[in-house]
């Protein structure tokens, strides 16, 4: 069964950065943003214990900060909503974790796990296994925890580290007691109205010997048609969420997975910084079409392994030193074998407005360019809002994502709407979502290398976006409902 969803503009949101909480964000949809989204990404809700809400302690809670259930399916009446789903972990304080903590291998809860013995039977891998693993947190993903029952040590895959420690122990995703756990939670979700659920770091959930334990084929596809089948029956659409060499979304793609572009937000930063479109051209004649864009999100814009074999190390590495150059900061990589040489950029992290110099027109070209690239356009909140670098909250909380993390009052959302710069980009999201020609066919017209045209067209309905690079700017023509050629700057 397919189970369709809007082809429209999604937002991307905390359940607290829009006006503290999930009744104001509710309340936002249905007053000034209005029609403006089909859908929006609410990042995790749940009572969490670290990693702004991706360490779930679990997930049948609304954090009671954020609101309740009420607030999640009142959203769902007016747009489609996306949640998150760590399909790789869940919090060390979770109810699950804490009885396994207690009671050792005697827990009902104890095959939820990944010990390190599941994966290699004398819990000992070698040196070459761990050379191969791509690493999330320095040294190993492993760490030991004391069972109170007995006293005993058990070593637990955990992946990540979140300010240096680990909050989040890996789930055994071939136990029965995990796949239990999962199945209940998709339904669950599903009844509160969840229309789709993303796959948060599913590339990591098979660990084998001898591999990098990330994205391991087939195994992966395996784990994929299983969850497929639950989230069907659910009625609920999947999203993997897998940072890796852009190749990877194309077998996902070819598997039949919706995907993530993640080429394009550095594709686009690269064409405006260099003045050239033939990259960025090239990737969007090929890109898979059944995908999700987006320019900025809560982390950064991805780098390494993501534009691995799109720019090359000179490339990437320019602009990198540009974003930086205004104000960006940057995520390392960890692992070597996606790096070069001293060159370890994860994600560089800063709003895609202070990337592009604060610049209206070269922003606006920006996101009209992504929502003229096939897939279902998401913008994040602080993009919505043209939102500057937030240094004041780097130094505050000594993460540097939240450069782009910014919680807006209710008073600063009502002021940005008023900005010229954003309501340009309003009136285009308008755009792209009602006018006919984007349920058609995509194509790249040819040109000159400092300029870019994307068209659409469908039936009498037909749009094209040009993008001078050398300028910064893009104007739009299309056709009315009674055949006119109409253009405007965007």
């Amino acid at each position: 069964m397919t189970i369709g969803i809007k082809n429209q503009t999604q937002l991307i949101t905390y359940p607290d950065s829009l006006g503290g909480n999930l009744d104001a964000l509710c309340r936002l949809l249905a007053g000034p943003l209005e029609g403006l989204f089909g859908g929006v990404h609410i990042l995790p809700f749940f009572p969490s214990s670290g990693d702004r809400g991706f360490a779930p302690m679990t997930y049948r809670q609304v954090e009671p900060a954020f609101g309740g259930w009420d607030d999640v399916r009142r959203i769902a009446g007016q747009v489609e909503v996306v949640a998150d789903l760590m399909v790789n972990h869940i919090s060390r304080h979770s109810a699950h974790f804490q009885d396994f903590l207690q009671h050792g291998r005697r827990s009902e809860y104890a095959d939820m796990f990944l010990t390190v013995d599941k994966v290699w039977p004398d819990g000992d891998p070698s040196l070459e296994d761990l050379a191969c693993i791509h690493l999330r947190k320095p040294d190993n993903p492993f760490s030991e925890v004391r069972i109170e029952d007995t006293g005993q040590i058990e070593r637990v895959w955990t992946t990540f580290a979140w300010r240096g420690h680990w909050e989040q122990v890996d789930l055994d995703v071939h136990s029965p007691v995990a796949k239990a756990f999962l199945r209940d939670i998709i339904g669950f979700l599903a009844g509160q109205g969840v229309k789709i659920l993303r796959l948060d770091a599913v590339g990591y959930v098979i660990k084998k010997p001898g591999t990098s334990c990330f994205f391991v084929e087939p195994d992966i596809y395996h784990f994929l048609d299983w969850i497929e089948g639950v989230a069907t029956e659910a009625g609920v659409v999947l999203l993997p969420e897998v940072h890796a060499h852009y190749r990877t979304q194309f077998r996902l793609a070819e598997h039949g997975s919706w995907v993530y572009d993640f080429v394009l937000p550095g594709l686009v930063l690269h064409a405006l910084y260099t003045g050239s479109s033939l990259k960025l051209r090239r990737h969007l004649q090929a890109c898979p079409r059944r995908q999700f864009t987006t320019l900025d999100c809560h982390d950064g814009v991805p780098i390494q392994p993501d534009l691995n074999d799109v720019l090359d190390v000179g490339e990437a590495q320019a602009l990198v030193e540009r974003v930086m150059a205004r104000g960006a900061n940057v995520t390392p990589l960890l692992y070597a074998s996606e790096t070069h040489d001293d060159f370890d950029a994860h994600q560089v992290n800063c709003t895609y407005y202070s990337a592009l110099g604060e610049d209206d027109d070269a922003y606006l070209a920006a996101r009209a360019i992504q929502l003229f690239a096939p897939g279902i356009p998401q913008v994040y909140y602080v993009g919505l809002l043209a939102g500057e670098n937030d240094y004041a909250a780097v130094e505050a909380t000594g993460e540097g994502r939240a450069i782009n993390r910014h919680d807006y009052s209710l008073a600063e959302v009502e002021a940005a709407l008023q900005r010229p710069v954003v309501g340009r980009l309003l009136h285009l999201i308008r755009f792209r979502n009602e006018y006919p020609a984007f349920q058609g066919e995509f194509r790249v017209e040819p040109g000159a290398a400092d300029a870019l045209a994307l068209a659409w067209r469908h039936g009498d309905a037909a749009c094209t976006l040009r993008v001078d690079l050398a300028s910064a700017t893009a104007e739009l023509a299309y056709r009315d409902g009674e055949g006119r050629e109409i253009r405007q700057s965007v």
